[in-house]
């Protein structure tokens, strides 16, 4: 008969910096650093997309246009402040370097 611990894998161990943040937090100052999973580079490349849009709402002259493109604008960059904010390891909040 085999012994069942050794035919299943163990379970992974999860290790310090292993808390699913999806950002790295910055060394100096406030706010998200590199992205460090799939889904932070996912939410940066859609902020890209969704500006890309904002840039062919401005450049198409028309003045309604222009107002949308700016509140889609506001509302992207909320969001992706309020997402990074949330996935960011160790939150945001000021850091002066190595002592943190």
């Amino acid at each position: 008969m085999v012994d069942a611990r050794y035919t299943t894998r163990p379970p992974k161990a999860e290790t310090a910096g292993d808390d699913g943040a999806w950002f790295a937090a910055k060394r100096y100052g406030c706010g998200a650093g590199m992205p460090l999973r799939w889904q932070g580079w996912a939410l940066l490349l859609s902020y890209f997309a969704v500006l890309a849009g904002v840039i062919a709402l401005d450049r198409s002259g028309n003045g309604a246009a222009r107002g949308a493109g700016f509140a889609l604008f506001i509302a992207a960059t909320a969001v992706l402040m309020v997402v990074s904010a949330r996935h960011t390891r160790g939150g945001w909040k000021w850091r002066w370097g190595s002592k943190d």
